[in-house]
């Protein structure tokens, strides 16, 4: 089985091209994710690092990249890893490895991606009003009231 599940950020515009086929085009859609890797621990402490992998997305896909994805935004896609080959101008044979996108949705609302500058740092600003446990806070979760146990927690 070759099914790939990542989610993250978009380094940089999706590039898209077309391509003929027969008597119509189709459009191929390249972009890199970046997907945060765990905590791991080094000699100056806790510090997060990223893989960047490479996708490739086709016809209704790259369509969709093209119209609808840029830079920083949040996605999550599942796909298949598709390896190939190729020989350079200077005769030197290059290996690549790719994600062929099946699927590929938005991981995060409008609102929240409008908080992240172009750097990808969530900006933090001060709420003027705090809500209570049982309204909904701008991410759509609730918060979990002071004095719940994680083991009363349903999805735990």
């Amino acid at each position: 089985m070759n099914k790939v599940i990542l989610m993250g950020r978009l380094t940089r515009e999706p590039d898209v091209r077309y391509t003929s086929r027969g008597d119509s085009q189709m459009a191929v859609a390249r972009y890199t994710l970046a997907v945060d890797r765990r905590f791991r621990r080094n000699s100056d402490g806790d510090q997060q690092s990223a893989d960047f992998i490479s996708c490739v997305a086709f016809d209704r896909n790259a369509e969709f990249a093209e119209k609808y994805l840029h830079q920083g935004t949040k996605i999550a896609v599942t796909g298949r890893i598709q390896t190939g080959s190729y020989t350079n101008r200077d005769g030197v044979k290059v290996y690549t490895t790719d994600v062929v996108i099946e699927e590929q949705e938005f991981a995060e609302s409008k609102a929240a991606a409008a908080g992240y500058n172009a750097g990808g740092y969530q900006q933090s600003a001060a709420p003027e009003h705090r809500p209570t446990p049982t309204e909904a806070v701008s991410d759509g979760f609730m918060n979990i009231p002071d004095g719940v146990e994680d083991e009363g927690l349903p999805f735990n």
